[in-house]
């Protein structure tokens, strides 16, 4: 089996396990691992935060978007044609759903030129243990953080962590993995 046919096989098989819970145990997750996220000295320490506004079965962020907006500042990916571009987050009535449906910056929000973020918080569809990370394989992630030297956090649930997963030699590493049952770091510390 292929590498690529690998990486289909697994993303097959989290999307099992992401339909055998309600979204309402998705929801209990997501609080649980956003809970572990906050505890990290890299999230305390960052003025500027980047990350997402979670796809359905995602670990859900729209609610630690608002309680962290106006806390820190914020950024939000908006697809540009083949690349993610970081753009402000200005609240929740500033959003439109844009490529893919995912909700992010309108148009006037966008238009302000974002700052370079301290940290940067990443969905996937799967993580393991030496940081690695799956994604939906159209590159999106993948390009942008070939561009960042910063801390990257990739944020899961805890049946989406694997010991090995598939990657390539273009797949970017994690600083640090946060599920909704531990963290797994290289080189980050957490604040309990």
């Amino acid at each position: 089996m292929t590498i690529n046919e690998q990486k289909q096989a697994l993303r097959k098989q989290v999307a099992a396990l992401k339909r055998a819970h309600t979204p309402e145990a998705l929801e209990a997750l997501s609080a649980e691992a956003l809970a572990r996220l906050e505890t990290l000295d890299a999230f305390q320490s960052a003025a500027c935060v980047a990350l997402y506004h979670a796809l359905p079965g995602e670990v859900q962020t729209a609610e630690f978007l608002g309680r962290w907006y106006g806390r820190k500042q914020l950024l939000l990916p908006i697809v540009q044609g083949d690349d993610l571009v970081l753009r402000p987050y200005a609240g929740p009535d500033s959003l439109h759903k844009g490529a893919y449906d995912i909700w992010e910056p309108s148009v006037d929000a966008s238009a302000t030129e974002a700052p370079r973020p301290d940290l940067i918080i990443v969905p996937g569809i799967a993580f393991d243990r030496q940081l690695n990370r799956l994604g939906r394989g159209r590159g999106y992630y993948d390009r942008l953080l070939s561009d960042l030297t910063l801390p990257c956090i990739g944020l899961a649930f805890a049946f989406q962590l694997f010991d090995h997963i598939p990657v390539d030699a273009h797949d970017r590493r994690m600083t640090a993995v946060v599920t909704d049952t531990e963290v797994i770091e290289g080189g980050l510390t957490a604040n309990s």
